[in-house]
């Protein structure tokens, strides 16, 4: 599933004088300025209490809260409402300040809380009107027991909420209402369904794999292209279904089939849009837009800078935008994996899984258990695990009968348009069709309000709307000529499959109550946006079975792969169904899923699904898969274990949880290990790589030396050849004048610097990377090993001159960041954890930040390994996504499964539970996770009784 969960950095503009308040009140709060009074009154105000008993308004019988040493809450009650309003104020004890500024996020109202610097994200925001989604999902889409639900939650927040403000509900909040007196707002229902669509727009899939592609389309030619996007290696990584096919109109895996799901309509109709996997840049059909449709036209001359220009606009856009769950791109992903009870030490199965995003603090996790002191239809949930603060239920988990996980499927579930804009509408099909037009008016606390409007096309909403260098969006786009009359310019509308309402709340409380398979893969019908792939396991029988399912509302696309922006003015290219309507999606019965398969386990890592192609699997998910470099080192290690008949434990699974091992180390510390080189300081160090076994532990010189060195040849070979718009900010080149005819040898150089972002840029070293050098590495005089000279470097032609050179620079860097004495250098000291409170710890004064953040961790691990602490290579080796959670679940006994989550359970910074985790998550270490309630009353520290008002 796959950052930044609570709010994008807080910009500087407009903003000075709140931060200077915020400064000056937690320096009170620190008992720096006033005295402890304020350290007491203001820190502790906010503490949730764990103890004794509260009266909640609402209940029809008691709650009992009982936290364990790390505060995480195991509830008990009496019906479902009671449960779900219990949970909705035990989350705001703990958590009230993230939900807060989730819910503002959501509904495109940062700027009310943080002024004037957050009105262009607000403005984004509302564009997308993922508020106005969700309250249609609500009110229309949503089962009347899901509404039950989702108001007893909100109702209970609403609770905790009465009569507290300012100190009361947090430190930050204390701030807020000093400097402006912001009172919060009572919690709405919608508000927690919204928060899905957060969750779904870091999981869209490709769109910024699209931007990329169409920015590179300006410098490479079609054959470079598919050379940085090359085919999904199906012949070496596994995907995560082998074999199926569909069948009178459903999918049949291979292997046992288990007992039907129960009825339920498939969501859209239609068939597949081709057969290819991730072959490169792929080309179109029809009319359309040059390299920006994808058909491989000759662009006129500065067309393509004009897209260039006007597609990174929108990529600056787009990082603009809350990264909730990490960063959008080939890092983003999860591990997952469930090994039948054949196979294991307890004779039933084990499930693994630890989601790959943003590091954040709080966690976006918070760990809890709902139970019913009895089950029965009054009270149906028996089940813990992690939730999302401001969302009832439990995401991934188990409950007495069942566990599930997940990782983002990363299906192809956005296009971006090319649309032809009139003074009167937008062109469609050869007429001019009036936009849909809403208002939105933007409240600025200290600031006066801005109205916007918003304008939606057949394709989505016109995103370009939002920028000023967008307004004018394809003024010099590539066209053919039987695209329409440019006008002023094109603009780009996107379409996603979150902007049409779905049901996917309703799938949450569906898997919390699954029995078996059966009803699991019911409860994955309506798991439609985003699209994850679900992990199963059950304790029936006498080994248990194991499952897998590939949920999620998918496009039939007619025209075109989703590769590149296609024209919008062209019907053809329009997925197969209008936006919401039901039709135009991969019917849900012809979805993969496997049962019982005989190899005895399945694995999920973002790796493809199911080989594509004639007579095989008709539909296309995705071109833009993960590489499978993480998901193929499980496989190896679980084939590994059970060999001869082994048998793996809950052990081995946290084990192969923490593997390090570098794929791309693999491949290419051979060859690097016999590259002569002249000078002693760079020999000295490439005998660091002698004997080294791949291994990236956090203590490791060899693999901090390695990982400079990829680092430096993935910069020589194909950074320094990007496109400005994909380069680093600030990394500046010294080019030939564009401006200049082909034949002016005089043309002046020119300096040219890179515009992304550190965690944004290209390449970022990711297993795309890799596949791209395995392909690339027996041609030892490709044309991508040249690099020009410098200063202080002779041009390289050669691929083992660039390594060559690409040492001497890692040694280089390494001594400057590390020091001189190679025997001190480690890994874990370029690659360094911070947790950043994400609303006010990101930005602004350095003591704020030491108030609020914590760290850094040395870590092992990298960018696409299992233990994956990943680091963009463009940007440096900073980690910039984890292992947000791990947990083991044992199928034999639930009572001996186990968890940890990356940070802790509050939300509040100088509580004993607000990182106390953290430690023991570098080290690999799992927490026990009690389940029954004799297990869970023996590890219980604090019980709190929640009692109906009155009693």
């Amino acid at each position: 599933m796959p950052a930044n969960e609570t709010a994008p950095p807080v910009k500087k503009k407009g903003r000075r004088a709140r931060l200077i308040v915020l400064t000056l009140v937690l320096a009170l709060v620190a008992g720096l300025g006033y005295g402890a009074y304020w350290s007491v009154d203001t820190v502790r105000a906010s503490f949730p209490q764990t103890t004794g008993s509260l009266e909640l308004p609402g209940l029809t019988g008691t709650v009992e809260v009982k936290r364990d040493s790390h505060g995480i809450p195991q509830l008990y009650a009496d019906n479902d409402r009671d449960l779900f309003r219990a949970q909705g104020f035990v989350h705001a004890q703990d958590r009230f300040w993230e939900m807060d500024v989730r819910r503002h996020m959501t509904s495109g109202r940062l700027s009310e809380m943080f002024g004037s610097g957050q009105v262009e994200t607000d403005a984004f925001l509302r564009t997308l009107g993922w508020r106005q989604v969700a309250k249609t999902e609500f009110d229309s889409k949503l089962s009347p027991e899901t509404k039950a639900n989702l108001q007893a939650y909100a109702d209970g927040v609403n609770a905790y909420l009465k009569d507290k403000s300012g100190k009361d509900l947090s430190v930050e909040h204390a701030a807020l209402k000093l400097s402006d007196g912001y009172t919060p707002e009572q919690w709405d229902p919608v508000d927690s369904v919204a928060w899905l669509k957060a969750m779904a727009w870091d999981l869209r899939g490709n769109m910024q794999d699209e931007i990329d592609r169409a920015l590179m389309s300006g410098k490479f030619s079609k054959e470079q292209l598919n050379q940085l996007y090359p085919p999904y290696p199906f012949d070496r990584n596994k995907p995560i279904v082998e074999g199926g096919k569909i069948e009178s109109g459903k999918y049949a895996p291979q292997g046992t089939t288990p007992a039907r799901t129960g009825s339920g309509s498939a969501s859209g109709s239609g068939s597949g849009t081709g057969t290819g996997s991730s072959s490169g840049n792929g080309t179109g059909t029809g009319t359309g837009t040059g390299t920006a449709a994808g058909t491989g036209t000759t662009s006129p001359a500065g067309a393509t800078e004009g897209l260039r220009t006007q597609l990174t606009a929108l990529s600056k856009t787009l990082e603009e935008i809350p990264a909730l769950l990490g960063p959008n791109g080939s890092g983003i992903g999860s591990n997952s994996w469930v090994v039948s009870g054949k196979h294991t030490t307890t004779g039933k199965p084990l499930l693994a899984n630890d989601p790959h995003l943003a590091p954040q603090l709080p966690s976006v996790w918070y760990q809890m258990g709902l139970h019913c002191r009895k089950t029965s239809r009054e009270c149906q949930y028996q089940v813990a695990g992690y939730t999302f603060s401001g969302t009832p239920g439990v995401i991934i988990g188990h409950n007495q009968d069942i566990a599930w996980g997940m990782t983002n499927l990363g299906a192809d579930v956005s296009d971006l348009y090319l649309e032809q804009v009139r003074p009167d509408g937008y062109v469609y099909d050869g007429k001019v069709l009036p936009f849909a037009t809403r208002e939105e008016v933007i409240q600025v606390a200290g600031g006066e309000p801005k109205k916007i409007t918003v304008r939606t096309t057949n394709n989505g909403p016109l995103v370009s709307d939002r920028s000023d260098e967008l307004g004018t969006v394809g003024t010099r786009a590539p066209v053919d000529a039987s695209a329409p009359d440019r006008g002023n310019g094109y603009a780009i509308a996107l379409r996603w499959t979150a902007l049409d309402p779905g049901k996917s709340m309703d799938a949450i409380f569906k898997l919390n109550r699954a029995k078996d398979f059966a009803t699991f893969r019911e409860a994955a019908r309506d798991f439609e946006v985003p699209s994850q792939n679900l992990i199963y396991a059950d304790n029936k029988g006498q080994t248990g079975n194991i499952g897998y399912q590939a949920p999620g509302r998918i496009p039939v696309r007619n025209l075109g792969d989703g590769k590149m922006p296609a024209p919008g003015w062209d019907s053809k290219y329009a997925w197969k169904g209008t936006p919401g309507s039901t039709a135009g999606w991969i019917p849900q019965d012809e979805l993969p899923w496997d049962y019982n398969p005989k190899r005895g386990y399945i694995v999920t890592a973002n790796q493809a699904v199911i080989q594509p192609g004639a007579g095989k699997y008709p539909h296309t998910l995705t071109t833009d898969w993960g590489y499978g470099a993480r998901s193929q080192r499980i496989n190896d290690l679980i084939e590994a274990k059970i060999k001869d008949n082994g048998k793996i434990s809950t052990d081995d699974m946290r084990t192969m949880q923490m593997d390090n091992s570098s794929e791309i180390a693999a491949l290419l510390t051979p060859i690097l290990s016999k590259i002569h080189v002249s000078d002693p300081d760079v020999r000295a160090a490439q005998k660091l790589l002698d004997g080294w076994n791949y291994t990236q532990e956090p203590d490791s010189a060899a693999a901090a030396y390695f990982n400079a060195v990829w680092r430096n040849i993935l910069k020589l070979s194909f950074g320094d050849k990007m496109p400005k718009e994909l380069r680093v900010e600030g990394s500046c080149l010294s080019v030939r004048d564009e401006t200049a005819g082909p034949d002016d040898d005089l043309a002046e150089e020119v300096r040219e610097c890179g515009e992304r972002e550190p965690d944004a840029a290209q390449p970022d070293g990711g297993d795309r990377w890799f596949e791209v050098v395995r392909q690339l590495i027996k041609d030892e005089k490709s044309a991508w090993w040249a690099s020009p000279a410098t200063r202080n470097e002779k041009a390289t032609t050669t691929r083992d001159e660039l390594f060559a050179r690409a040492m001497a620079d890692a040694q280089w860097e390494l001594t400057a960041k590390l020091g001189k004495d190679r025997t001190t250098w480690s890994w874990g000291r370029s690659h360094q954890l911070m947790l950043r409170n994400q609303t006010i710890g990101t930005e602004g004064p350095g003591f704020l930040q030491w108030l609020l953040n914590r760290g850094p961790w040395n870590l092992g691990g990298g960018e696409a390994t299992v233990n994956a602490t990943g680091w963009n290579a463009a940007g440096g080796y900073g980690v910039t996504w984890v292992p947000s959670m791990r947990m083991v679940v044992n199928l034999n006994d639930l009572d001996k499964s186990r968890w940890i989550n990356l940070t802790g359970a509050s939300g509040h910074a100088y509580h004993s539970n607000y990182t106390d985790q953290t430690d023991l998550w570098a080290k690999g270490e799992l927490l026990e996770w009690p389940f029954s309630p004799e297990a869970v009353g023996k590890a219980a520290k604090n019980t709190l009784t929640l009692k109906p008002a009155g009693s």
